[in-house]
């Protein structure tokens, strides 16, 4: 249990942590012949994200928005480690819950390092404080994202495999661009729905598996490091469209948006080098060389769909940093102006 002192302690702190969304780019082996299963590839992308501030409370004080969510974590935080105090916690954004970027990882890893730096525990390692909170059951890279930023890769699930291990990190391209295409229209599969489809889906064919690790080590990850725009999305784009084929059973087709075809499709004629759909969707993502060409593409894109209130279209870029943890004594002005929150 917490000492009195740190409780004390925990009386004139406030603690405030911004988590960027990640866009998942897919899975490596859905065959797991060689006893490892999944693997995933992920973006940390700016303008979308989770920001929370947390205080010291007698009880689980929320305000905010996804508070039964947040409520959950925290108690799990504070009953694991027997902390004898409660947290007040104020939720100043969040992901779009459902739609493909992440929100579930990025809120809990949010919420239980800020009660960690709260009440001055160790130092826990974020995979640690996901395995608290039951993260990363199939991908890692939404943990990996949380501590490194940038472009990682993990090694999915072994038998003794508690939370996926980050195996490949490199910085994005500070130059490229990504332009996220939202759906408020559609959700993503997710919840029981998720896993009934994991149980169902056939077992991935050993050579497609090999495809997408081949595709992924000798032409996504060499054209990061050198900066090859096109030759990464051309990557990209192909284990997309394998994985979106291959998980067509459960959402209905290749994308879960009716208009995200078409959309992309549209920014493939406008310059984009590589697109798909981040996890079960219904999010799209195009990469663009630069932010001229991803600009004149925003423009235009968002005039073709102007008619479709459901549709919101959102420029980003990769972000190469970790997750943002600051402690203070007086209560932090948080500045909101890369927000991003569903219905806006």
């Amino acid at each position: 249990m917490v000492t009195d002192n740190r409780k004390l302690n925990a009386k004139s702190r406030y603690v405030s942590v911004r988590a960027p969304a990640r866009l998942h780019l897919g899975f490596l082996d859905m065959h797991g012949g060689l006893g490892r299963k999944f693997g995933s590839l992920g973006l940390s992308i700016t303008n979308v994200e989770t920001s929370v501030t947390a205080n010291y409370s007698d009880n689980i004080d929320i305000t905010g928005i996804f508070l039964k969510r947040a409520e959950n974590y925290a108690e799990q935080i504070l009953s694991h480690f027997g902390i004898d105090g409660g947290v007040g916690l104020s939720i100043h954004s969040a992901i779009p819950e459902h739609v493909g970027l992440g929100s579930g990882t990025q809120l809990s890893l949010a919420i239980a390092n800020a009660i960690v730096h709260l009440y001055q525990l160790p130092d826990y390692h974020p995979a640690h404080l996901a395995a608290i909170l039951h993260r990363g059951a199939r991908s890692g890279i939404g943990i990996g994202t949380f501590m490194y930023g940038g472009f990682v890769v993990d090694g999915g699930r072994g038998e003794k495999t508690e939370v996926p291990p980050v195996v490949t990190h490199l910085s994005f391209p500070e130059h490229w661009r990504i332009i996220l295409a939202f759906d408020d229209g559609v959700e993503g599969i997710n919840g029981a729905e998720e896993r009934r489809a994991f149980n169902t889906l056939p077992t991935m064919k050993k050579d497609i598996s090999a495809t997408l690790c081949r595709l992924t080590m000798m032409r996504a990850l060499p054209a990061i490091a050198e900066q090859d725009c096109s030759q990464f999305g051309s990557a990209i784009t192909e284990i997309q469209n394998i994985i979106g084929d291959y998980f067509s059973i459960a959402q209905g087709g290749r994308y879960t948006s009716p208009f995200l075809k078409s959309i992309l499709d549209a920014m493939g004629n406008m310059g984009a080098t590589g697109m798909g759909q981040s996890s079960w969707g219904p999010t799209g993502f195009a990469i663009f060389p630069n932010e001229t060409i991803a600009f004149r593409a925003l423009k235009k894109i968002r005039d073709k769909w102007k008619a479709e209130p459901r549709l919101r279209f959102v420029l980003s870029e990769g972000f190469n940093r970790q997750a943002e943890i600051s402690v203070s004594e007086q209560q932090p002005s948080i500045k909101n102006e890369n927000m991003k929150v569903k219905n806006l």
